[in-house]
């Protein structure tokens, strides 16, 4: 038996197994805050041309070396949703900084935000080149 590790040791191609011990995939993407030790969930790989599921990271039991165990049955793996990518975020700032600079600033940060890294409301389906570049990884993995 392995000794646990952090969540913030998962690295992407480590195994996933059920609670039962079968495989049931491995492990895409490490979804969380590393910088406030937040730990959200796995985007795991079922197969290698299927959809990336998401994991909560209330559904996993314990973590070794190279191995991420769920408290979950393979029927219910089966049954999780897809991976959905984060939205991006915007960071909110107060109003009350003052100065004619500091609105100039506020606005371009404001301008530059919508052009570069715009904020969505909701979570959204990985796009078509995401997915290859997910098969890619899982193939050269191996």
């Amino acid at each position: 038996m392995a000794d646990p590790v952090s969540w913030l040791m998962i690295e992407p191609g480590w195994k996933v197994v059920a609670a039962d011990g079968s495989e049931v995939g491995e492990v895409d993407e490490v979804v969380g805050d590393s910088s406030v030790d937040i730990f959200d969930g796995l985007a795991i790989a079922m197969s290698a041309f299927g959809k990336p599921r998401y994991v909560p990271a209330e559904q996993v039991d314990e973590i070794t070396e190279g191995t991420v165990r769920l408290d979950l049955t393979r029927e219910q793996v089966d049954q999780l949703s897809e991976y959905l990518e984060p939205a991006t975020t915007a960071e909110i700032e107060s109003d009350g900084k003052g100065g004619f600079g500091e609105t100039v600033r506020a606005d371009a940060r404001e301008l530059e935000g919508k052009v570069f890294a715009p904020t969505q409301k909701r979570e959204h389906s990985m796009n078509i080149w995401r997915r290859i570049a997910f098969f890619f990884r899982r193939f050269f993995r191996r």
